[in-house]
């Protein structure tokens, strides 16, 4: 801790891993700590040889550095990564002296400025928008504290604590199209990488301190793989991969290889830019006819737990707050009850942390009237509400399920407790749970049509009543016309009467929904060609089709009869001949 201190006492120094050798940064951290021992045990002499007229240290400091003592104190004690278990332990008074956190964050700057048109041209962007930064600055009041503190404790620059300015304007909400989530903006694949848990009752990609945690160990090892900041932050955005390849391409044709030499895409050549003209901003927010709100050097939340299931709306009535603020807090949890299987951690505000803790300890009635009901068998939202007794617009909003959906068999669904159920969530439950929906559209069969003679697509699709858009997309055709021998692919809801026409010969029908595998079955008899010694002309090769229908209601098989037969007298005329 002492060499740590020694690292961090300007605030001003670049960040950099040292590069020297594991043994050596240990034998210097253990030769600091015995100096620090050393001089330890003789202030402990010293004092003691003053005997009883020796006055504690702490009151004995001028006033100033009492209360910095103070505020040191309450930063290690209230840090949101000590949760506190309301069910056991009191919350210890977490109060001290304001400050301003946009100094703490100025000082900490280390990333070398960046200076391009990019930069200036971002940086009005946000200066003729004033009401866009208050609004995102003053969302970032609940958690840049906390971003703050994380950084100095891995010696990292401030300038990422802007960061989430960039990715989601510091909203823990915002959900991309490419479905990254949450302040930082991971999409599914990396959030795994990185521990974020991802199921239906949380997403920890919104969660304020998981993903903060997550954030600051990819860009850390970003920043040791490239070495450079700007192009770490580069490779957050584009990806380390297209990073390396752009460095490679422009080794290979010795060119620089540092962030502004590097072909990229727009987004990203602007994404450093942006980050920097937040940090102008920052800087000297008069210089851009700004103001920035003023944020207090001390947590504005504290970590709480509970064992037992607790609703969403029962949390932050206890805790005396608006649901809305709790949510802005608790954005991970994705239902409307939060689980205590899952050890959560809650994020509340202190003084609303202390009436929490006193309300749930005198509070006897039921903490939450959600359970969860696990489907045997697709089936319509419809049909699951009246089987268990639930309005069904409950069950699809709680679930969000979309409309014109039905479940798949295994999905677990969140549905009201009833009276006489008093049992927790499992945490099996919590950690193995999904919920699975298909379209809710009649069960179909797939077909297979031998087109006899060329018509467009969308005579065909009309004649077997569906699309053109289906046929082409059954087929992975962009045609307008099917020609003659052509193999089509229908699929058409099963008991629906199929067209007798002179034109296609139907091959053969197999089930392609419900609980069947899909794929063809080859199931059809070929009849040779006959030939007309009248005439001299050939009668078409006919399928002899059978129909296989399985369906998940019942299965059966129907014979079809030929669609086309050899003429009779043809056959007796060569039988004739032959003799």
């Amino acid at each position: 801790m002492f060499y740590s201190n020694l690292i961090d006492g300007e605030g001003a120094l670049p960040y950099y891993r040292v590069q020297i050798s594991k043994h050596i940064f240990w034998n210097l951290e253990t030769f600091m700590r015995l100096i620090f021992s050393a001089l330890l045990v003789l202030t402990l002499a010293a004092c003691a040889s003053q005997g009883p007229t020796a006055t504690n240290s702490l009151n004995s400091l001028p006033s100033a550095q009492t209360q910095q003592a103070v505020a040191d104190a309450i930063r290690k004690t209230a840090a949101a990564r000590e949760t506190i278990d309301v069910d056991k332990t009191s919350l210890d008074s977490l109060s001290g002296p304001d400050g301003d956190l946009w100094g703490r964050i100025r000082r900490g700057f280390q990333i070398p400025d960046l200076q391009s048109d990019l930069v200036d041209m971002q940086a009005n962007w946000y200066a003729q928008r004033p009401d866009y930064v208050e609004r995102m600055t003053g969302r970032s009041q609940k958690y840049l504290y906390h971003i703050v503190e994380e950084l100095e404790q891995r010696h990292m620059p401030t300038e990422l604590a802007l960061l989430p300015f960039i990715e989601s304007a510091y909203n823990p909400q915002a959900l991309s199209v490419a479905k990254a989530a949450g302040m930082w903006q991971f999409v599914p694949g990396t959030g795994r990488d990185y521990n974020l848990k991802q199921n239906m009752f949380q997403d920890e990609r919104r969660d304020v301190l998981a993903s903060t945690s997550a954030a600051l160990d990819y860009l850390s090892r970003l920043h040791d793989m490239f070495g450079d900041w700007h192009l770490a932050l580069a490779a957050y955005n584009w990806g380390e991969g297209n990073v390396q390849r752009a460095i490679a391409k422009n080794e290979a044709a010795g060119l620089p290889t540092d962030y502004e030499s590097l072909r990229m895409p727009n987004e990203t050549r602007n994404y450093v830019p942006k980050l920097q003209a937040v940090k102008n901003i920052v800087m000297n927010p008069a210089q851009y006819g700004l103001t920035l709100p003023d944020i207090p050097n001390h947590p504005y939340f504290v970590t709480v737990t509970t064992s037992r299931d607790i609703d969403v709306t029962m949390a932050a009535k206890l805790a005396a707050m608006p649901v809305e603020e709790f949510r802005s807090l608790n954005p991970s949890f994705a239902k409307p009850v939060i689980l205590g299987a899952t050890n959560p951690q809650i994020l509340l505000p202190f003084d609303n942390a202390s009436t929490f803790q006193k309300n749930l300890k005198s509070y006897s009635g039921a903490l939450s009237s959600w359970t969860t009901y696990t489907v045997t068998e697709r089936a319509a939202p419809a049909a699951i509400a009246q089987k268990i007794g639930v309005d069904a617009d409950t069950l699809m909003s709680v679930n969000r399920i979309p409309a014109g959906m039905r479940l798949k068999a295994g999905s677990t669904i969140v549905v009201p407790r009833g009276d006489d159920d008093d049992e927790d969530i499992s945490a099996d439950v919590a950690e193995s749970a999904m919920l699975a929906v298909e379209p809710d559209v009649p069960d179909t069969r797939k077909m297979l049509i031998r087109v006899r003679r060329a018509q467009s697509i969308s005579t065909f699709a009309q004649r077997y009543n569906v699309s053109v858009g289906q046929v082409k997309g059954w087929n992975r055709t962009h045609r307008d016309s099917v020609m003659p021998g052509q193999l089509i692919v229908l699929h058409v809801p099963i008991g629906r009467a199929m067209p007798d026409e002179p034109g296609p010969v139907r091959v053969e029908t197999v089930a392609a929904s419900g609980k069947t595998k899909g794929g063809v079955m080859r199931i059809g008899t070929h009849v040779p060609t006959a030939k007309n010694s009248a005439r001299g002309a050939k009668t078409e090769s006919v399928k002899m089709t059978r129909v296989a229908e399985t369906t998940t209601a019942s299965s059966k098989k129907a014979a079809v009869k030929p669609a086309a037969v050899a003429p009779k007298k043809t056959a007796e005329k060569k039988k004739q001949k032959q003799q």
